[in-house]
């Protein structure tokens, strides 16, 4: 989860599952739209960089330019950028993540990854090598029992800035791509043949009513929607009670029931259980919290101690509030499709990973498992 990256790249993007080829009836390995629900987590920060989840890639490097991955390769060496990514790649996730994530009860990981991995254009500065470990990952997922989303996580073009007199566009773009994208997807080997994989299209941030009649069954089949909420990115969001938090999560579950049954499958595809903007670098190395008043100078709405950092720093008040957001959220999302949370491991922000919540106690090795069975009333 990037949010500069996301405002201006993530409506451009098509996302697919990686599932196995079947002949003839459409039939896809997994059970979408019934009651076996999609119970995932996200790989951020493996296959594109993103500062907040490992600050130290970034902070060793001594040098404040060195935002993102852009100018991680950019402001170092081919060399240098070359020897640490592959370091990373090697180390941040291994195969023993699928098997934890497996025996943590998920079923689904969503993993995502750069346009740079298959194409480096003249002027980027970018170097390759992630799809050995985009393959290692489709073994693991496939030892592991695990369903894999392939998350085209950055496009062509700027990282920065939503640049709104280009969206409209860009719009319509993307409505168009994926249309025209469904036959090659279900279609691969001509008409005699299907495919089993799910085309997974994202909500542009545009909200479900947007997309409705949008690739309609019949016509299609296999068609999926992911949509993302987070509370944590405006001011507003940021001023929310605990129950507010809550409560808000809760006033979900309608619509995603609704959409789910009347037009495409509906998967949460990013998702958090923290409440503030607390985590550092969250809104960009460098950039402050809106919570706490260090962004851009807004007023503070409280202190971001015992909110962020290790298991060991977050209070058990707030502890207890991440178990309570955690089923809430999860029951919410699974009156749709399912969820896939943001994201496994994190350096510093234990609030936001699914690994942290496990070893915390805030998240059930089991995930059906209740302690607020009637949260969400």
């Amino acid at each position: 989860m990037s949010w500069s990256m996301a405002r201006l790249i993530r409506p451009t993007l098509l996302l697919v599952l990686f599932c196995a080829q079947s002949s003839r009836a459409f039939s896809p390995s997994f059970p979408y739209g019934t009651g076996n629900k999609v119970r995932g987590v996200n790989l951020g920060g493996w296959l594109v960089l993103e500062p907040w989840i490992t600050p130290s890639l970034f902070d060793d490097t001594g040098n404040s330019a060195i935002v993102d991955e852009w100018t991680f390769c950019q402001y170092q060496s081919k060399s240098v950028a070359q020897s640490k990514l592959q370091a990373h790649w090697n180390s941040w996730i291994t195969e023993q993540d699928f098997s934890d994530i497996a025996a943590a009860g998920l079923n689904h990981v969503r993993l995502p990854i750069g346009h740079w991995a298959w194409d480096v254009s003249g002027g980027e500065p970018y170097v390759q090598g992630q799809l050995t470990y985009l393959r290692k990952a489709v073994g693991w997922a496939s030892s592991h029992g695990l369903k894999l989303v392939i998350d085209l996580h950055g496009a062509p073009g700027s990282q920065n800035g939503p640049a709104g007199y280009y969206s409209s566009q860009l719009l319509n773009a993307a409505r168009q791509y994926w249309k025209d994208s469904y036959g090659n997807i279900r279609y691969p080997y001509g008409t005699s043949q299907q495919s089993n994989t799910v085309e997974l299209i994202h909500d542009a941030f545009q909200g479900l009513p947007y997309w409705t009649n949008f690739m309609p069954a019949p016509a299609y089949q296999g068609v999926a929607i992911d949509t993302h909420i987070y509370q944590v990115f405006s001011d507003a969001e940021n001023a929310r009670s605990q129950q507010q938090h809550i409560d808000s999560a809760c006033a979900n579950g309608a619509e995603l029931a609704s959409f789910n049954k009347n037009q495409l499958w509906s998967i949460v595809g990013e998702w958090t259980t923290a409440m503030t903007d607390c985590a550092k670098y969250l809104n960009g190395r460098g950039v402050g919290s809106r919570y706490d008043g260090s962004y851009d100078g807004e007023s503070a709405v409280g202190s971001c101690s015992g909110k962020t950092g290790s298991i060991s720093q977050l209070s058990s008040s707030y502890k207890t509030f991440l178990r309570k957001m955690y089923e809430a959220q999860t029951s919410t999302f699974e009156q749709g499709s399912g969820w896939i949370m943001w994201t496994w491991k994190a350096e510093n922000a234990a609030d936001w990973t699914y690994q942290d919540g496990l070893n915390g106690g805030w998240i059930p090795h089991s995930p059906t498992d209740r302690e607020y069975p009637s949260i969400c009333g």
